[in-house]
């Protein structure tokens, strides 16, 4: 099995992990398929979103700290429930149509390694599916 190492520099972020997962099926000669990533980190998570604007980014990191505060009721001894909370919310892994040796995203789509109990050292798994 492969994977990608992401380092995070924050405590709560999204990480533009797009041109890795190109130049994974590149490197490999993966031409059509369906490309599996996965998070295996409680605190982290995988999502697919606008990466044109910024903005976007900002606006949902700041909607998930109003929904999910990071000091709330939890009883969870580490202190970041709200990082739990947060990548049930966003998901642990993703699945992308790979075609001609291109991830299959839309216009402003990339693909996002979130962190919600930063800085770390993450990896994400990938699994291969010709097809």
């Amino acid at each position: 099995m492969d994977s990608l190492t992401v380092k995070t520099a924050k405590r709560e972020q999204f990480v533009d992990i797009t041109g890795e997962v190109q130049d994974f099926l590149t490197s490999n000669r993966m031409e059509d398929g369906v490309l599996t990533l996965y998070c295996s980190h409680t605190t982290g998570g995988l999502t697919i979103n606008e990466g044109a604007d910024p903005s976007v980014v900002r606006d949902i990191l700041v909607n998930l700290e109003r929904l999910i505060p990071r000091r709330g009721d939890y009883q969870h001894a580490e202190g970041n429930s709200d990082a739990h909370i947060k990548s049930s919310l966003i998901g642990p892994s993703l699945q992308v149509i790979v075609h001609k040796g291109r991830v299959m995203l839309g216009t402003w789509q990339k693909i996002f390694f979130t962190e919600f109990d930063g800085p770390r050292t993450r990896k994400i798994w990938i699994k291969w599916i010709a097809g």
